[in-house]
């Protein structure tokens, strides 16, 4: 194993600043070695101290990668960042991103267990990481927040661009999802619906997949979210196993805030999604007024 610092952090300066990097050191180093774990991001901050006024990764750093390809070795880039800072110029050249977020004073520890193999990896992005400075956006976004394609000589469509998806993360093996069913497919306000759903894990090691669970609105008085994630379990599988999720949802979780700051279920379609399986429901009356919202997503 073969560490060289690349870029270091100023230590008498402000968290963000930068020492003169020593990139050619770095890719002499990684010539010698099989595999490059790239390790980028930010030095530690709290709160108000570590505030910016651009998420782009710092051009030393961004050098520092693309000089680190040029070897033809395989690389993993490791993110120790607090925030997504964008780094959609050196994706495509990583063969794995692993983000540690802040990760505190045993990341390091568990960081080596995850990239060794001796744990699975099983965690999903709680964001949606933006792919530019100005595609900040939640995973919830209205469908009028973007336009589609406008005719004439511009592609002017909006689209929100992430990088990676809320709820996005790969392990070292793979899951299937089938038989999504519900038990009612007509529900009010006072019903509760169970959904089940088959998770197959179709590689060769032990994994843990969060199995999310969201819901979309398709037609509403106020223009609703895109999809919002209304329940979610963790569930440990082994290879060639197949495990039988179940999760609950109430009718008046799907309600909204209307025009009037008042709480309303209408009736309508919904779609309910887990994984790529969809099933169709359907709420057979308006309730309006006080409605008893879970809070286990609140």
């Amino acid at each position: 194993m073969v560490y060289e610092p690349g870029v270091t952090y100023d230590n008498d300066g402000q968290y963000w600043e930068e020492n003169e990097p020593e990139i050619e050191k770095a890719v002499a180093a990684a010539r010698n070695v099989d595999m490059i774990f790239a390790c980028i991001g930010e030095n530690s901050y709290c709160e108000t101290p570590g505030n910016l006024n651009d998420l782009t990764l710092s051009e030393n750093q961004l050098n520092l990668v693309k000089a680190l390809s040029k070897t033809g070795k395989p690389i993993v880039l490791v993110i120790n960042s607090g925030r997504p800072r964008v780094l959609s110029e050196i994706e495509p050249l990583a063969d794995a991103v692993v983000n540690v977020m802040l990760p505190g004073n045993f990341g390091g520890d568990a960081l080596a267990n995850l990239v060794s193999g001796d744990v699975n990896f099983s965690g999903k992005l709680p964001f949606s990481y933006p792919k530019a400075v100005n595609s900040l956006g939640s995973y919830d976004y209205k469908p009028s927040e973007q336009t589609g394609m406008m005719e004439g000589a511009y592609n002017y469509n909006s689209q929100m661009s992430f990088q990676w998806a809320f709820g996005y993360g790969l392990s070292y093996t793979d899951f299937d999802y089938s038989n999504l069913s519900v038990d009612k497919s007509s529900f009010t306000a006072g019903d509760e619906l169970t959904f089940t759903v088959d998770v197959t894990n179709t590689g060769d090691v032990v994994g843990k997949e969060s199995v999310l669970l969201f819901s979309s609105d398709l037609v509403a008085s106020l223009t609703p979210d895109v999809r919002r994630l209304r329940n979610f379990e963790k569930v440990e599988i082994q290879p060639g196993e197949t495990k039988t999720v179940t999760m609950t949802l109430k009718g008046s979780d799907l309600a909204f805030v209307g025009a009037d700051g008042k709480w309303i279920l209408e009736e309508g379609d919904f779609k309910v999604q887990v994984g790529e399986e969809v099933v169709d429901v359907v709420c057979a009356e308006t309730k309006n007024g006080k409605l008893p919202i879970s809070n286990k997503l609140a």
